[in-house]
C-alpha cells in the first residue's frame, strides 16, 4: 500500500481529498437533519435548535492556574453519549417515517462517530509504525508465569 501511495503521490492525495470532502458533505447535512429533527419535537423553527445545540456543546477556553483549559456547559465524558443519543433519536425518527436516505445519512453519522477513535488510533499506529520502527503504540509483553525476573547486582570490594 505505502508502495502505491509512493509511486502515485498525487493521485493519493485526490482520493484523500475527495473521500475527506465526502466525509465533511455527508456529515453536515447529518447535523441539518438533526437540527430539523429536534426543531421538530420542541416545537421552534432551525435557528433556535440550531442555537441551542450550539450553546450545549460550545466550548471556550479559560486560563485557570497558568493553564490554558478549555469549558463548556457539558463535561467531556458526556458529550459523545448526548451526540449518539441524538443521531440515534433522530435515525429512528427518519425510520418510523420509512424515510430511508436520510435514515441511512444519520445512521452512517452514527456508525462513524462510533468508530472514529478505533480508526484513529489504528492509522495514526500504523502512520508511525511505518516512519518510525519502534513508534506507534508498544506491543503488550506477554507474561509468562514461569519465568522468576530478577536483578543481579555485584558489590565491589
Amino acid at each position: 500500500m505505502i508502495n502505491a501511495v509512493l509511486r502515485t503521490p498525487k493521485l493519493t492525495l485526490a482520493v484523500v481529498l475527495s473521500v475527506l470532502v465526502a466525509l465533511a458533505g455527508t456529515l453536515t447535512y447529518t447535523g441539518y437533519l438533526v437540527i430539523g429533527v429536534l426543531a421538530e419535537y420542541l416545537g421552534t423553527g432551525r435557528f433556535m435548535a440550531g442555537l441551542l445545540l450550539g450553546i450545549l456543546f460550545a466550548r471556550f477556553p479559560r486560563i485557570s492556574k497558568g493553564k490554558l483549559r478549555v469549558v463548556g456547559l457539558l463535561p467531556k465524558p458526556v458529550r459523545r453519549p448526548i451526540i449518539v443519543s441524538l443521531l440515534a433519536l433522530c435515525s429512528l425518527h427518519f425510520l418510523s417515517r420509512g424515510e430511508a436516505v436520510p435514515a441511512f445519512f444519520t445512521g452512517f453519522a452514527l456508525a462513524f462517530l462510533l468508530g472514529f477513535p478505533w480508526l484513529r488510533r489504528a492509522i495514526f499506529d500504523r502512520l508511525l509504525g511505518s516512519v518510525f520502527p519502534f513508534g506507534g503504540r508498544q506491543q503488550a509483553e506477554r507474561a509468562d508465569d514461569k519465568v522468576i525476573d530478577g536483578e543481579f547486582r555485584e558489590k565491589k570490594d
